[in-house]
């Protein structure tokens, strides 16, 4: 009997889990552990937002795969106000999560073994098993002429960054928007993070015609309600772009189920028709992020980027990534280590606002001690 292939044996291994003792270090701290690893929000989701998933929460029957026309209207409707991108309501489709169609996109488009795709250098590790899933091969390069003349299939953007924070400026995605269709290659703009910019910073989606020329031909856009609209536990997101790459993921999608449920779908159009909520929550990150960054500055971190995004990117003098992992789970504070995101990422840690606000201060009390 012929061995059987697994999927898993394409994967690398789960990385997190080295982090594990880390934890148990920080645990034992007196005061508890205070764990900025890990990106998930913390704070309530907007009532707005549960009322409209209970008042839809009778749905007996099958949702829409493309989504109902309220919510595709919403999304383009936000697109427009929030960001200046016109696309059309059926141009958009609704994700379980945005994780989910990072992971899928090679595969959904059809792609496998010999194409190449690629992702940056510091990155999502989602890039990389999404195409390892497809059996496709990854590259992570930031450098477009570094990649010769071999045909590439797909190519991920980030913009901010996971887990930079860094900003790519509307030059360069101009460049990358022209590079792409040279060579007949799709671009999927990661733009989870596009309503956090910092410090006036305004993130451009690939989709603005000051970057694409108003066609939107070869270009996906991928964005999320997990961290704008605290929606991580209900799985909300969304892809918009080209109208065939659109239609073609679509029609694959009915075949495989990848529907979001219906009452998800109504709290998703509640958020994105309400940009108050929106608003509240990013000031409660920015009113975490200034302490956290001053205090790491003082205790010896540089920060790095980080102009936009949940997390602050961090390097020591004296530490690696894992020797500051170390030294601050001694203190009772987790961090995830930069090589996590790529090898170029070994002298940084990533560190996460998504705390509490007594966890936030409690962590900053405590890299002042480091500090004296």
């Amino acid at each position: 009997m012929a061995e059987r292939r697994r999927v898993v044996d394409r994967l690398p291994t789960f990385p997190w889990d080295r982090l594990a003792p880390h934890k148990a270090t920080a645990a034992a701290h007196p005061d508890g552990i205070v764990d900025l690893s890990v990106g998930t929000p913390v704070d309530p989701v907007p009532q707005r937002l549960r009322a409209a998933l209970a008042e839809a929460s009778d749905a007996p029957g099958y949702p829409a795969t493309h989504g109902t026309p309220r919510l595709r209207a919403s999304i383009a409707g936000w697109l427009e106000r929030r960001h200046g991108v016109e696309v059309a309501p059926e141009s958009t489709l609704p994700t379980v999560g945005s994780k989910e169609l990072v992971a899928w996109l090679p595969t959904l488009l059809g792609l496998g073994e010999g194409d190449t795709v690629v992702h940056p250098e510091l990155a999502y590790p989602t890039y990389d098993i999404g195409i390892r899933l497809a059996g496709a091969t990854p590259v992570a390069s930031d450098g477009l002429t570094s990649l010769g003349p071999a045909p590439v299939r797909l190519l991920w953007i980030n913009s901010p960054a996971n887990p930079t924070g860094r900003v790519l400026p509307v030059e360069h995605l101009r460049k990358v928007v022209a590079w792409a269709r040279e060579r007949g290659t799709v671009v999927a703009s990661d733009e989870c993070y596009i309503d956090l910019g910092w410090d006036g910073v305004r993130p451009v989606s690939v989709l603005h015609p000051d970057v694409c020329g108003g066609s939107h031909e070869g270009l996906l856009a991928v964005h999320s309600l997990s961290k704008r609209s605290n929606l991580a536990g209900y799985r909300a997101g969304f892809v918009a772009g080209d109208p065939a790459l659109v239609e073609e993921l679509l029609a694959v999608r009915k075949h495989a189920g990848m529907i979001v449920p219906a009452p998800v779908q109504a709290a998703m159009g509640a958020a994105l028709e309400d940009e108050e909520h929106a608003r509240e929550q990013k000031e409660r990150y920015a009113a975490r992020r200034a302490p956290l960054r001053g205090a790491l500055e003082r205790a010896g971190w540089r920060i790095s980027h980080s102009e936009a995004g949940l997390y602050l990117w961090a390097a020591h003098p004296e530490h690696d990534a894992w020797g500051s992992v170390e030294l601050l789970a001694r203190h009772g504070i987790v961090v995830a280590p930069g090589d996590f995101y790529g090898p170029s990422g070994a002298d940084h840690v990533r560190v996460a606002l998504t705390a509490a606000d007594e966890r936030v201060a409690a962590a900053v009390k405590r890299l002042e001690a480091l500090a004296r």
